[in-house]
């Protein structure tokens, strides 16, 4: 199925006032980004709805909130529920396009992103069940299915329709039940990584040129619960352990993944622990140096820091607060570094903090009334 659908920013004032009518949007103006229009400045999540599947845009002042700037369907059903996942809304590493999983249609949706325009380019089957995440480096895009036996499917992104791969099909470690969390592409693009929650394993692949996978590597997590996370600009992999949601015993993991041994994760720093409950979502800043944990069970943001070599330290157990019985999950980074954006599910807003060069983190107002089913973030 492919749709494309327009919406001007010339419309978006009007469009703006309705909604604030309504009580979804905060106050901060749309005219502050027209300059820059999509392609930069926003903060993208979606509602995933069951009964239709919607793209919600926020737009970041100068100040760093956020205020609703439009919502646009993307052509596919959502899930109605959490997908326990990282990477449901996905920018393409061009800054040209955003990707979305319908997990209730079996559909990705891919947006092209212009200086005055959203348009949805094209709504495609995911080639599995339920996805939950998407992956994406030089128009190579991947998806990972978490149903039936569990799989990731590439798709060459060709002006913002994705078009299958031959030989672009990998399956996890396990035939069905893996529970699989996140597919995600190193720096060099030749590394996928797929976190299994159930196995307590990484399933990786590399990478060929044409998007053909290589045969599977299995490596065992070393804490339970691998879940999220975030590649830094030197492949390092950091990756968040929820160890089933236990009280206060949380961990984080690095690995390294040289261009020599590419499609297999070295551990650096095995399960270095944040004291936490339900280590989830991981994001780490541009220039690799911290590394953000949501803690969905305390509602907090754990930092580390990540030398070099891929160790990692913790910094601060308690970075960031984000509201008693928030549930913070979905998190991302602005391309400047200086932001961090937190989705939290129960209380249905998005945290934002200013990073400080010590990797701190100073709380700024939060952005209110997002779908209780919303799910996956990404910044511009």
């Amino acid at each position: 199925m492919q749709q494309t659908r327009r919406h001007t920013l010339a419309k978006l004032a009007a469009a703006v006032a309705a909604l604030a009518t309504a009580g979804t949007v905060t106050s901060a103006s749309a005219h502050e980004h027209d300059d820059d229009g999509y392609q930069t400045g926003m903060v993208f999540t979606s509602s995933n709805a069951a009964s239709g599947n919607q793209l919600l845009v926020y737009a970041r002042s100068k100040r760093g909130t956020l205020s609703l700037l439009t919502r646009v369907d993307t052509g596919g059903l959502g899930s109605g529920a959490g997908l326990g996942s990282q990477g449901a809304v996905t920018l393409s590493s061009n800054g040209r396009y955003l990707h979305v999983v319908n997990a209730g249609s079996d559909s990705v949706s891919t947006f092209e992103l212009r200086p005055h325009e959203l348009r949805l380019k094209s709504v495609v089957p995911s080639g599995g069940q339920h996805p939950i995440s998407v992956a994406e480096s030089d128009g190579t895009v991947f998806v990972l299915n978490d149903l039936g036996l569990g799989n990731v499917v590439g798709f060459s992104n060709v002006r913002g329709q994705l078009k299958p791969l031959a030989g672009a099909r990998g399956n996890l470690s396990v035939a069905g039940g893996a529970g699989a969390a996140q597919v995600g592409l190193n720096a060099h693009g030749d590394t996928l990584v797929v976190t299994e929650k159930n196995t307590n394993r990484l399933s990786s692949f590399t990478v060929g040129d044409d998007g053909r996978l290589g045969a599977p590597v299995v490596t065992a997590s070393p804490g339970l619960t691998p879940f999220g996370f975030a590649f830094t600009r030197r492949n390092t992999l950091v990756v968040s352990e929820a160890v089933g949601g236990a009280a206060g015993a949380s961990t984080v993991s690095s690995y390294q993944v040289s261009r020599k041994a590419a499609g297999t994760p070295v551990v650096v720093s095995p399960a270095v622990a944040d004291s936490q409950s339900a280590a989830c979502w991981v994001a780490v800043t541009p220039n690799g140096r911290w590394a953000f944990i949501s803690n969905t069970g305390s509602s907090t943001v754990s930092s580390y820091s990540i030398a070099p070599g891929g160790a990692i330290s913790l910094v601060q157990a308690t970075a960031g607060q984000t509201g008693a019985g928030s549930s913070p999950a979905d998190s991302a980074i602005s391309p400047e570094g200086d932001r961090l954006y937190v989705r939290n599910g129960r209380t249905a807003t998005i945290a934002a903090y200013v990073i400080g060069a010590d990797g701190s983190l100073t709380a700024t107002p939060f952005a209110a009334g997002l779908p209780a089913t919303a799910v996956g973030l990404a910044a511009n």
